[in-house]
């Protein structure tokens, strides 16, 4: 049986590079026999947040809350895509996770990050990690890391030179490890619902 899981992306950029590295995450998962979908944060338009999802009355969040609240409850695991912006994460896609919380809960997050220099978006991908954790998520601890974007991915997402081809040959234990924890959460939730 196939996962389903949510690859997330924040930049609202118009030149944005990060999208190639989410086709990259969303080729390769569904490859391997994955549901995926992108939610892309710019798509979607979220106002900055000001009500999350849970504090409007049963039926009357906005359509668009309510659908990503249950494209969220619905996933088996989640690929937060992130740059770096001034050593931290993107607005964009911290305003969009902020809308909801228990949605969140127990199930896995991988993040895979990138910058257009040689660190890689390390620093956001590091904040991430802090935050997922609150909010519920377990985060497994591969990651991608992506430096100088332009040289590793095309506009397509393909891999290219050197640093694609070490994506390429660390994509499959992220996703492992990611199914791995996909499969145990999984469990646990049939075993017990998490907490409301």
């Amino acid at each position: 049986m196939s996962n389903r899981i949510l690859v997330l992306y924040g930049s609202y950029r118009s030149d944005r590079m990060g999208i190639r590295l989410a086709q990259f995450v969303i080729e390769g998962l569904r490859a391997r026999g994955d549901d995926v979908e992108l939610i892309d944060a710019r798509a979607v338009g979220l106002p900055m947040l000001d009500r999350m999802y849970k504090e409007y009355p049963r039926g009357q969040a906005p359509e668009r809350l309510e659908k990503l609240a249950g494209q969220i409850r619905g996933a088996d695991g989640f690929v937060f895509i992130t740059g770096e912006y001034n050593w931290g994460i993107q607005p964009g896609l911290k305003n969009l996770t902020d809308h909801f919380l228990e949605e969140w809960f127990w199930r896995p997050a991988a993040i895979a990050s990138y910058s257009a220099g040689r660190f890689a978006g390390a620093r956001a991908a590091l904040a991430w990690h802090g935050t997922l954790s609150e909010m519920g998520m377990v985060v497994i601890s591969s990651t991608l890391a992506v430096g100088a974007i332009s040289q590793t991915l095309s506009a397509e997402g393909q891999p290219t030179g050197e640093g694609g081809k070490a994506l390429t040959h660390a994509f499959p234990r992220f996703a492992d490890d990611l199914a791995c924890w996909i499969e145990a959460a999984k469990m646990q939730r049939a075993r017990k619902k998490p907490p409301i």
